[in-house]
């Protein structure tokens, strides 16, 4: 496979774990009930068009290189930390699901960051860019878990 469809290959498997926590993190943000919950809900919220907008810069950057944008049917779905918990009230383990969600963000982008090395800087630099976001929205979620252990 040539650098440029790993490339592609990849950003779309981006594109496709932006959009899922766009859906986990709108049930959660909803759903979600109780005293401790409401900093969680509300950073849930604040995130959803954040990560809408980076699903965006995927779309983009994948069109550009000439890549087919997937629909609904084609993307793979595998976060299941993040799922709604059953009882509304589990505040710990919506925080545990974004902490999960973040790091396989963190990864991927990684994954993408070093692919792209020496042969697409653009995509390397809007990558690198939405790595930081990731690890700073990380951070602040590492932090409500202390407060909520």
């Amino acid at each position: 496979m040539d650098k440029t469809k790993e490339i592609i290959a990849e950003l779309r498997r981006s594109y496709a774990i932006e959009l899922e926590t766009i859906q986990n993190y709108l049930a959660n943000s909803i759903g979600l009930e109780g005293a401790d919950a409401e900093v969680v809900r509300e950073s849930l919220e604040e995130q959803i068009p954040l990560k809408l907008k980076r699903a965006r810069r995927l779309a983009k950057r994948i069109n550009v290189l000439g890549g087919r944008l997937p629909g609904s049917l084609e993307l793979p779905r595998d976060q299941k930390l993040l799922q709604p918990p059953s009882d509304n009230a589990d505040v710990t383990a919506v925080i545990r699901g974004v902490i999960s969600a973040n790091e396989a963000s963190i990864g991927q982008y990684q994954k993408i960051i070093n692919l792209t090395e020496g042969h697409d800087y653009v995509t390397q630099d809007m990558v690198i860019d939405l790595l930081s976001d990731e690890r700073e929205h990380r951070r602040s979620f590492l932090t409500f878990l202390t407060q909520n252990a």
